[in-house]
């Protein structure tokens, strides 16, 4: 195969790899820089591509291996070997670690704030919160599916505004 028919055929097939790609690396951005990897690689290998062979599949083993070691990369990047006489191997990523205390304070915050609530609004949104439908929660309470619709969205919004200090926190 000649340079021309090989550059012509991957730029076939690079529309085809494209959604894999974006599997792997679910960013588009990760995705363009992992396709111009993959057809950067292939290019420069052509000679190890055998004529005849499915050029595809090629290409996708090819991207796979890419995605692999660009993650394996990113990994050892973010681990460090402490050269106390312990010789630990630590991931220093952004993991962070919490004693739960904070979502100790969230939880109770949430739950006075659902205790405020009027029966009106609880009743349906503590249902729905437990997994019932609304057309289930409406013939429980003898009530039209639209008003159960309503007062779970009223009952979410005054909770919205009780609990807005939590607004921009994890």
């Amino acid at each position: 195969m000649t340079t021309l028919e090989f550059s012509y055929s991957l730029h076939k097939m690079s529309k085809s790899l494209k959604p894999f790609a974006l599997k792997l690396t679910r960013d588009m951005d990760d995705a363009n820089d992992l396709m111009q990897d993959t057809i950067v690689k292939a290019f420069t290998n052509k000679d190890k591509f055998t004529d005849g062979t499915n050029l595809k599949a090629w290409l996708y083993t090819i991207m796979k291996n890419t995605f692999i070691t660009n993650y394996q990369r990113m990994i050892r990047r973010g681990t460090f070997v402490d050269t106390t006489d312990n010789l630990h191997y630590i991931n220093s990523g952004d993991s962070l670690i919490e004693n739960g205390a904070y979502g100790d304070f969230a939880m109770e915050d949430i739950q006075s704030a659902i205790a405020k609530l009027d029966d009106v609004y609880k009743t349906p949104f503590m249902m729905h919160f437990r997994g019932f439908k609304y057309h289930e929660i409406a013939d429980k309470l003898c009530i039209p599916i639209g008003t159960v619709k309503n007062r779970i969205h009223i009952a979410r919004k005054i909770l919205k505004e009780e609990l807005n200090v939590y607004k921009n926190k994890n």
